[in-house]
């Protein structure tokens, strides 16, 4: 497939609004799309996901993943449109580009004889909580894909190969005062006024490096949300802040927490409200080295999280390989390159169809 077939297909999918949660109307496109070419046993869908392809094989399988959600679309939203070598508009990058070269190379590869059984999950709910994420219920319900040799997540990668990815910890921490009225301050005790410390701890924080397989990851802790207070005049009994902690493959996220209880813990009362487990760096799978082998692309740590943690888990080895450039995700002007979605499309085809 060339390179404007790929782009008005990532155009088509842009054009299709689907902020986190209201995945229905891309969901039901990708599925009138694959009863046109899979035949229907081969196209399961839960909620707003879909599995494409056989999920029992006596051939290795590989499984490609495509998230169908976006975050929200900016109030001054970019125009979609294909202009300057670009798909411009909001998921051109993140991910819908990738679902583009999937669905691209589904269609071309469907007729050749390959080396590889190829599965193809398009999901609902990436951007959101790890609880709620599309991908939990189809491994859950469909334990065969449980069985993959390995996997690739369509995440934009800036033409490189990046393995693992950081775990996530989103973290509450409630500071405790006494309200008094503003004029006599004396009379109560400043909640905000007591995170000073831990404010000024955070700000001298510098990212700790972790050496994994060889790459570097880079451990942060930030604050990211804070709430306190009831009224101008009103000294503030109470104060919270979410605390986001990025953690470094081959750390459970109860170590994770435990780190966290002691570093935050004197501070307040803390508790967790969304984790997502760090994603594995599989430098010794044969199909990782193939894939290198077939690309020669370079390759890097992924400082973000992905879920290659979550296929981490179950023991699914993945990769992150996908159009598209990472400055470009989420940003009011998203666009995504014409050449990194020719250029990844023309990596997996050759990857994919070669033993």
């Amino acid at each position: 497939m060339n390179v404007e077939a790929l782009a008005k297909l990532c155009l088509r999918l842009c054009e299709i609004p689907s902020p986190t949660g209201e995945e229905k109307l891309i969901a039901d496109h990708i599925e009138a799309w694959a009863y046109q070419h899979f035949p229907p046993q081969e196209v399961v869908r839960i909620g707003h996901s879909l599995v494409l392809g056989r999920l029992e094989s006596h051939l290795p399988s590989i499984g490609l993943f495509g998230h169908l959600d976006t975050v929200p679309a900016h109030p001054q939203g970019t125009p979609f449109r294909i202009e300057e070598g670009k798909v411009w508009g909001r998921g051109s990058t993140d991910m819908k580009s990738g679902v583009a070269v999937m669905m691209g190379l589904a269609m071309a590869l469907k007729q050749l004889p390959l080396p590889f059984n190829l599965i193809w999950v398009f999901y609902e709910a990436e951007e959101g909580s790890y609880e709620q994420n599309g991908l939990g219920p189809l491994m859950q319900n469909l334990p065969s894909l449980h069985n993959m040799a390995f996997g690739i997540a369509l995440e934009p990668t800036d033409q490189s190969i990046m393995l693992g990815c950081m775990g996530s910890m989103h973290l509450s921490l409630t500071l405790q005062g006494k309200a008094a009225h503003s004029a006599r301050p004396w009379q109560g005790e400043n909640a905000i006024h007591a995170a000073g410390p831990l404010l000024s701890m955070l700000l001298a924080q510098k990212p700790q490096e972790v050496k994994v397989e060889g790459y570097a990851f880079y451990e942060v802790l930030s604050a990211t949300w804070a709430r306190g207070g009831k009224a101008l005049n009103v000294i503030p009994e109470q104060f919270e802040l979410n605390l986001n902690y990025r953690f470094a493959p081959g750390k459970t996220i109860e170590e994770a927490f435990e780190e966290m209880k002691t570093l935050l813990g004197p501070y307040g009362y803390l508790h967790i409200t969304d984790a997502s487990p760090p994603g594995k760096v599989c430098t010794q799978n044969p199909l990782f080295q193939k894939l290198l082998r077939d690309t020669a692309l370079p390759t890097r740590p992924k400082q973000a999280w992905t879920d290659v943690g979550r296929l981490s888990t179950l023991g699914i080895e993945a990769v992150n390989f996908g159009p598209g450039e990472t400055t470009e995700a989420h940003q009011q002007n998203e666009c995504a390159t014409l050449e990194s979605i020719a250029h990844v499309y023309a990596c997996l085809h050759k990857f994919l169809s070669t033993p």
